[in-house]
């Protein structure tokens, strides 16, 4: 495989697809075998709706000049973009961690294109497959390109770095995600750490929270700059936080006003504070850019249905993130609180301690009322008056036809798998 001719071929391209759906006129299209399907049989299929050449490793399937044939058609897209990271030469920010990465990977990136032509992970395009994809859509007119990158086994955010290779990262946090690949809690902080290992490994500079302790002890040996709230000794001293139910920075002498709800936002903010502080935005642009951005895609989303006042979490869950959620929302002074809450899911042998951990979280909660949806939060039930349990979205949705939820507000939090962003239908 000639990387630097294909790269050459690839710099002719406008972009690259590895779906057939998705072809712009003049990609590069990658053939990559998924579990139910070969791509390489959509090759011909890519030529015709426009893309300039394809990357095949099937020779079946080969068609004329503007076919390369490779080994491995996923290996051939990692060390592209790996190559064209080279090439680029641009200072890229890498961001991983348990909860947050995409809020925090978006504010980053409003901030910082204030003042520098930014790229960043589009949605959460953030693994062996997407990154590489991450790094191809950066140019030569990108100033500082963004790359989330996500993890559920060790040594995958290795892998990630030493494709991306960052000269900056920054881990949200560590928390109870994934535990089944990553084998429990201690799995989750040394996996994640890979960052920090590059980082030293390559004498680059983390961004340290100092409200976290595994970061404060992982910084010992890290060229750093720091943040956290009321800490003289941080590099960015924030003053004061407070969420009822967006959630307010006090810095500077001022207040940053977000869109975002919940004190566990608070850190994704100050983050992306601290890193537009180093990369020496304005304090007053940073102020306008985090209080222009609008979560989207069930994160955290405050949205009205009819009477009922909805803060919609559904697009993922593990016990970390539905503890703070849980805990953010109790705090409201909101009447009439009602909380819908799915199954965690890739939780392996843990799955029933942590969803029985959440239902026990609630039981002095007497002034809200619970809805528990999947099999999970089903096996752990208990009879308590403001509990109610459904084995199946399916069978909770048939109590909502039937039952009318008015001027109340609702927390909706599950994982992905669950969908329930369905529940507004009902409302």
């Amino acid at each position: 495989m000639d990387i630097n001719y294909i790269h050459s071929l690839f710099l002719k391209c406008k972009s690259v697809s590895i779906d057939t759906r998705k072809i712009e006129p003049n990609s590069l299209f990658v053939a990559i075998k998924g579990d139910r399907f070969d791509a390489n049989t959509f090759a011909a299929e890519a030529l015709e709706k426009g893309a300039s050449y394809v990357i095949i490793d099937n020779s079946e399937y080969f068609i004329d000049q503007r076919t390369i044939l490779v080994e491995d058609s996923l290996m051939a897209l990692q060390e592209l973009a790996k190559f064209h990271r080279t090439y680029l030469k641009l200072p890229i920010i890498a961001l991983t961690g348990s909860n947050g990465k995409t809020t925090t990977k978006e504010l980053i990136n409003v901030v910082l294109s204030k003042k520098y032509n930014t790229k960043a992970t589009i949605g959460n395009l953030n693994n062996h497959i997407g990154v590489p994809l991450t790094l191809l859509s950066f140019n030569s007119e990108t100033e500082i390109g963004i790359v989330e990158m996500g993890a559920n086994h060790k040594k995958e955010i290795q892998f990630l770095c030493e494709l991306a290779k960052p000269d900056y990262g920054y881990i949200t946090n560590f928390g109870k995600a994934h535990l089944e690949g990553f084998g429990g809690v201690a799995g989750v902080i040394e996996g994640k750490s890979e960052m920090y290992h590059y980082l030293f490994e390559n004498d680059k500079l983390a961004f340290i929270n100092l409200e976290d302790p595994i970061q404060v002890e992982k910084a010992k040996i890290l060229k750093s700059f720091s943040f956290g709230i009321n800490k003289e000794n941080a590099n960015v001293n924030i003053t004061g936080v407070k969420a009822n139910p967006f959630v307010e920075i006090n810095y500077s002498n001022g207040t940053i006003a977000s869109h975002l709800i919940g004190l566990y936002n608070a850190n994704n903010i100050n983050a992306a504070l601290a890193i537009g502080k180093y990369f020496e935005v304005e304090d007053n642009a940073i102020k306008e850019a985090l209080e222009s951005y609008i979560p989207e895609n069930n994160r955290s989303q405050l949205l009205t249905k009819g009477t009922n006042q909805i803060v919609l979490d559904a697009y993922n869950a593990n016990p970390s993130s539905m503890s703070v959620a849980i805990a953010n929302f109790i705090q409201l002074d909101n009447p009439n609180k009602i909380m819908i809450l799915g199954d965690m899911f890739e939780l392996g042998q843990e799955s029933q301690q942590e969803h029985k951990a959440i239902v026990a979280m609630l039981l002095n909660e007497k002034n809200v009322t619970s809805y528990f949806i999947g099999k999970a939060f089903y096996d752990n039930r208990i009879d308590e008056n403001n509990f109610r349990f459904y084995e199946s979205f399916e069978a909770f949705a048939s109590h909502l036809k039937e039952t009318k939820i008015e001027n109340s507000t609702i927390l909706i939090k599950g994982s992905r798998g669950m969908a329930l962003e369905r529940t507004l239908d009902f409302l």
